[in-house]
């Protein structure tokens, strides 16, 4: 009889671990068709060192698409990003949920100058992450690009978009 219960209860739980994973499937399928589109440019990093690196940056220049971002992203080019742009200079706060990949975050002024760096940030995670001040710009890249790229405070980057309006 107790062999009995125990296979209804590991089929119970086992169905409700399935339906489960159905619904996150169909949410994140849902919220992939929803998903604002993104025009892209080209932006470079000058280091105070004097190298410079270039990347791709997709647009984040409304307020759908800054919320939205890189959410549900599962890959993503080692010189690619995601350049978010605010109306004006201002505290700005950032997190990560339904964001997959752990990212590193360049907190940008207005003419484009890096004042804050925050490397891996945490996929899922619902921790704030804060500019430390004013910014006009942010960049997302794959965590572990501004180790591997030497990228700093006082580091500065240029596009078409930054410092244009």
């Amino acid at each position: 009889m107790t062999s009995g219960i125990v296979k209804i209860v590991k089929s119970a739980v086992l169905a409700l671990f399935f339906a489960a994973s159905l619904i996150a499937t169909a949410s994140a399928a849902d919220a992939a068709k929803t998903a604002p589109q993104f025009s892209s440019e080209t932006l470079t990093i000058a280091t105070k060192s004097g190298a410079s690196h270039p990347f791709t940056v997709e647009l984040a220049l409304d307020g759908a698409q800054r919320e939205y971002g890189l959410m549900f992203r599962t890959q993503m080019s080692a010189d690619h990003g995601m350049l978010f742009e605010f109306d004006k200079a201002q505290r700005v706060q950032m997190w990560m949920e339904n964001t997959v990949l752990p990212l590193d975050m360049l907190f940008l002024d207005a003419s484009g100058k890096v004042t804050h760096v925050v490397q891996n940030a945490v996929p899922y995670s619902r921790t704030i992450i804060d500019s430390g001040g004013p910014v006009k710009y942010v960049i997302e890249v794959n965590a572990g690009i501004v180790r591997k790229l030497g990228l700093a405070v006082g580091d500065k980057a240029t596009s078409p978009t930054i410092g244009q309006r």
